[in-house]
């Protein structure tokens, strides 16, 4: 490639690509709103909520992101957890009112998975949505890396472009034993954790405990515990003055990670990846893990010891190994041309966007073709309007700094700063409704 100034305009145009407009964030309220419609018209479900957890709330989606929703059965204001069998039960419950109701297309009940699901797509906005039902675990996780990634705007950028990476060659799909999406997230959690200097800090610095067992008794009184500390040790992080700055470029962060996790069919078999202390650990001598029968271990720093890439086959890690290898000897390669640049970091459909091949549209919604991607300005989380006003950027510092104050207010009208321009950005207003608003995700935390 010559110089990574070749490589980082092609990053940011992928990234305008992906980041959500407008209409995304409202079609996804849409969504919500309709099945609490729904949820409120079977008699197993009333009092239930419906409360939307993953990528959308971490902010960490794209324009074509799923969307993840749990059903939190009404226990008064105590943490419980439904038990499978119920779980299956009023899953299928909800599946003959989605019947009966219309709107939704390929239904699939998966009731035997490890944590039952209901999946389907809406056939008016085309969006793929997985159902669960107690699933506070989820939602945590989603607000925890939504705080982290608002300790350096690049932390999301890269989860991203990672994911379209990832999506490109092929290996972001548990269903055929490559990665999920959670553990991708991860894994450039864990390649900010140990770049030099470091962007992120070890988990445990954040949060010293293993996080789910603390989800227990009052839910407001744990959520907001685990909000407290999470805010003072964030803030303590960003203000150290003596930490030395990572100044990289998305470009030497994209190719550094590739370099990271090239070989990582060798390094597997001995070492295990956890975010929690920061660092490479050896499996054997890390009693939690074992007995370990899986070809790949990624630590979930929350849920200690689970593996999040429990999905990786062994067959699938080398395809996997090959793509970090083969992506990075490309990036680092002279006299690339920017079609070939883009084939080896996107889908063909966003590669075609932008004029650099006569490749015909593709699909890439089961079956169902979306809108053309259009150029745009990114907007943000519900939750980011809590944090806007307190995460300006520090004087020439990529991190920002997240205090107790921030996690409990919100401005009306936030702005960032990007490339040295202000743009307004849009976050979905509180209306007075249940639908999902800054209100109500601030009323969680």
């Amino acid at each position: 490639m010559g110089s990574y100034n070749v490589l980082e305009p092609i990053l940011k145009d992928i990234l305008g690509m992906l980041n959500p407009l407008r209409e995304d964030w409202e079609t996804r309220m849409k969504v919500i709103s309709d099945l609490r419609e729904v949820v409120e018209s079977v008699e197993s479900l009333r009092g239930a909520t419906v409360e939307p957890f993953g990528s959308f709330v971490s902010n960490l989606f794209s324009r074509w992101g799923d969307l993840d929703i749990s059903i939190e059965l009404s226990n008064g204001s105590c943490i419980s957890s439904a038990g499978k069998k119920l779980k299956q039960s009023l899953l299928g419950d909800l599946l003959r009112a989605l019947r009966q109701k219309g709107g939704y297309r390929r239904l699939q009940f998966v009731a035997h998975a490890r944590v039952p699901i209901l999946k389907f797509e809406t056939i008016h906005q085309n969006i793929s949505c997985d159902i669960s039902i107690d699933n506070l675990c989820g939602q945590i996780k989603s607000k925890f890396l939504f705080w982290i990634s608002q300790i350096d705007g690049r932390f999301r950028d890269m989860v991203l472009l990672v994911k379209e990476w990832a999506k490109a060659h092929d290996i972001n799909n548990p269903k055929t034993g490559t990665f999920n999406s959670y553990s991708l997230s991860l894994l450039v959690l864990f390649h900010f954790q140990t770049c030099v200097p470091a962007i992120l800090p070890p988990l445990k610095d954040i949060y010293p405990g293993n996080l789910v067992d603390d989800l227990k008794g009052v839910r407001a009184n744990a959520e907001r515990q685990i909000a407290e500390i999470c805010a003072f040790n964030i803030a303590r992080f960003s203000s150290d003055k003596y930490r030395k700055i990572n100044r990289s470029s998305l470009a030497h962060l994209f190719v550094s990670f590739l370099e990271k996790f090239s070989g990582l069919s060798l390094k597997a078999s001995e070492l295990g990846i956890c975010p929690f202390t920061g660092q490479w650990e050896h499996i054997r001598s890390n009693t939690r893990w074992l007995p370990n029968n899986h070809p790949l271990f990624i630590e979930d720093p929350f849920e200690q010891p689970e593996n999040s890439a429990r999905a990786v086959s062994e067959k699938n890690l080398a395809k996997i190994s090959n793509a970090f290898e083969m992506t990075h000897f490309r990036l680092t390669s002279t006299n690339q041309t920017r079609y070939a640049l883009l084939s080896s970091l996107a889908r063909p459909y966003i590669v075609q966007f932008f004029g650099e091949s006569p490749v015909r549209y593709a699909n890439y919604n089961n079956g169902h073709r979306r809108a053309r991607p259009q150029s745009h300005k990114s907007v943000n989380s519900p939750l980011q309007a809590q944090h806007q006003s307190h995460n300006a950027r520090r004087e020439n510092r990529p991190n920002r700094l997240i205090s107790q104050q921030s996690l409990q207010q919100h401005q009306s009208q936030p702005v960032r700063q990007i490339n040295g321009q202000v743009q307004r950005i849009w976050r979905p207003k509180s209306d007075g409704s249940q639908q999902p608003s800054p209100a109500n995700f601030e009323a969680e935390i």
